[in-house]
């Protein structure tokens, strides 16, 4: 199967530039998607275009994860409709290589084909001013600027000449990279066309040379909610600010109708597979067995198995209620966005007080009334009687308790000895 054709069927087509279909069929093509380290992590938005490098590389072609060290110091102005905050050299800097360790995940550095990753630091930073607007600033007519929707839909609201001039600085690294490693092919979101196609152009004016783009649509759930840096939502690649179980969570945890469309866009299984589990969701959505399957290949592809285990491991001891299958690690994990608290000492702790200490419960009258409607669950067991004492002994792995009021309201407990 050709590569346009797998990627049509995922759903990861949304404009190409006329002549691509045509120049696969030649043969291999270097290729490339950049990535501006505006944050400590990549998204899943941004695992997108990182998957659609692999893939290219799986059908035998040769990519390229460009990480903007120099571009990421201005600030694209695309999909925004504010102007972005400046980080200092040394954030970017320290962004940059972040990236490009997650990058590497991905992406095959062995073997015929091997992937590269660069930083646009390298040349942005040779390159000087006067060159800049002499050499490539003439390619670039003030109209054909304004027409482009990244800048036309600021343009109201106020653009600076900072963010104004990051489509000419994307359009110079398409160029180096044409000349450098002959790359003719570059990748990216819908927001990102009119930067893609500058690129192109400015190519073709200054080489005579062609080159192409290719972008998928941006993210989105039928459910309308959002998951992105802007809304404090995101959900990011890196463990410390989402864990596997929670990146594992999120997934398991999408809509019917994403799915399928998640499992085509996020996964390498075949379309056979994906298609049985399409009737799956049909048959018996109760089963959720589309976002199990969709859950756990993305943690692998993104945290490892390991990481994958410990976090199926949660989800099922959480739903058993069986928490005391669960390691030290994992109920750390499990219970990272939580509220807690910290008991110090041997001493036994009163059920009651403890709920009122972690605010399960409003008042020691209402820890009573729950604890007396069965709405109280310690390590995954009801708590029937409001007497009750917790002992050191009663902490899983000798440290913890998990507390739980109803069905959704946790409280960790870590018991410091």
């Amino acid at each position: 199967m050709d590569i346009l054709t797998d990627l049509n069927y995922r759903g990861l087509v949304f404009q190409v530039t006329e002549g691509l279909e045509d120049r696969l069929q030649k043969g291999p093509i270097t290729l490339y998607s950049g990535f501006d380290p505006t944050a400590e992590s990549l998204t899943i938005g941004n695992l997108i275009p990182a998957l659609v490098l692999r893939r290219f590389q799986l059908a035998g072609h040769r990519p390229i994860g460009l990480v903007g060290g120099g571009t990421g110091l201005i600030g694209d102005p695309s999909g925004r409709d504010e102007e972005r905050k400046l980080n200092t050299a040394d954030v970017v800097e320290a962004w940059t290589a972040g990236m490009r360790s997650q990058l590497e995940r991905f992406l095959d550095f062995n073997g015929a084909n091997p992937a590269r990753i660069v930083s646009n630091h390298d040349w942005l930073f040779e390159l000087r001013a006067i060159d800049l607007l002499r050499d490539v600033g003439k390619h670039f007519p003030l109209s054909y600027m304004l027409a482009k929707e990244s800048v036309s839909a600021r343009m109201e609201g106020g653009i600076s000449y900072t963010e104004f001039s990051y489509m000419v600085l994307q359009a110079y690294d398409f160029l180096e990279l044409r000349r450098s490693y002959d790359c003719e092919l570059q990748i990216g979101g819908s927001d990102q066309w009119g930067n893609i196609t500058a690129g192109t152009e400015l190519i073709r004016r200054e080489t005579g040379k062609t080159a192409f783009g290719l972008t998928n649509a941006l993210l989105e759930r039928s459910d309308g909610k959002k998951f992105s840096k802007s809304e404090g939502s995101a959900i990011w690649l890196d463990e410390k600010l989402t864990s596997p179980y929670q990146f594992y969570q999120w997934f398991v945890n999408v809509p019917d109708a994403d799915a399928v469309s998640f499992l085509k866009i996020f996964t390498f299984l075949s379309h056979e597979d994906i298609d049985e589990l399409a009737r799956g969701v049909e048959r018996a959505p109760e089963k959720r067995e589309a976002q199990r399957v969709l859950a756990e290949e993305t943690t692998r592809i993104v945290h490892g198995d390991e990481a994958t285990q410990r976090a199926t491991n949660i989800s099922e001891a959480l739903f058993s209620g069986d928490l005391k299958r669960l390691s030290e690690r994992e109920v750390e994990e499990g219970f990272s966005d939580v509220p807690s608290h910290t008991l110090q000492g041997e001493s036994d702790v009163g059920l009651i007080d403890l709920l009122v200490d972690g605010k399960l419960s409003q008042s020691k009258r209402q820890a009573r009334e729950d604890v007396n409607n069965g709405a109280i669950y310690i390590n995954g067991e009801r708590v029937t009687a409001v007497e009750t004492e917790l002992t050191p002994g009663d902490a899983l792995c000798g440290k913890f308790l998990v507390m739980r009021r109803g069905k959704r309201n946790y409280f960790l407990v870590r018991w410091d000895r």
